[in-house]
């Protein structure tokens, strides 16, 4: 949610080329190779669409991989979508305003370079956003009593008063459209992203 890369997901990404997103897309015969085209017949989300159509052209490929993928990166793009909305109204990009959270969540002054960690992000964009925020009076830098190349941000009351007002308008947007899955459904999709997460970053099972 607010610990993201910085980087808008393309809302058409699902493993190859597809339909622009928005668009309906009509349906083709499923292929007959080791994918799971039967499974998609009976699905109109834009994921199923495109597997359907690459089952057609390459009817020997598992599909399979992108019915789970696909999706992540079609809701992840959605839901960016969404939740920028009061970003903008804000005047604030999502790489800003994972800056201003990582502030806010960790409480206390962070240095640039625990800031590049917090948020994913390079040296020199962390540096420019930094700049553009304290230009704006929502971050404060100090510098150290003991090394003046160490520098160390904090929030003004003003940053932490905006991501206070943001924060949860996000997670009522949220809420609801977890809404469509029961609380049992919510814990079990969360720990299976969670392993496959894990698993992306480099940790052990």
């Amino acid at each position: 949610m607010t610990a993201t890369n910085g980087e808008r997901t393309p809302a058409d990404d699902v493993s190859g080329p597809g339909p622009a997103p928005g668009r309906p897309t009509p349906g083709t015969a499923p292929g007959a190779g080791t994918g799971s085209g039967a499974d998609t017949v009976g699905r109109r989300d834009t994921v199923s669409a495109v597997v359907r159509q690459w089952q057609t052209v390459h009817p020997e490929l598992d599909t399979g991989p992108m019915e789970v993928i696909g999706r992540i990166n079609r809701c992840a793009a959605l839901l960016q979508q969404a939740e920028d909305a009061p970003l903008r109204r804000a005047g604030l990009s999502r790489p800003e305003f994972d800056l201003l959270g990582a502030l806010r969540r960790t409480g206390h002054e962070l240095t640039p370079g625990e800031l590049v960690r917090e948020t994913f992000s390079s040296g020199a964009a962390v540096t420019k956003r930094l700049k553009q925020l304290t230009e704006r009076g929502l971050v404060e830098r100090r510098g150290d009593t003991r090394d003046r190349r160490v520098a160390h941000v904090r929030l003004t009351d003003t940053g932490r008063d905006l991501v206070d007002g943001i924060l949860p308008e996000q997670l009522a947007y949220e809420t609801t459209v977890l809404s469509v899955l029961a609380p049992q459904d919510q814990a079990e999709l969360a720990g299976r992203l969670a392993e496959l997460l894990s698993r992306l970053e480099g940790h052990k099972a």
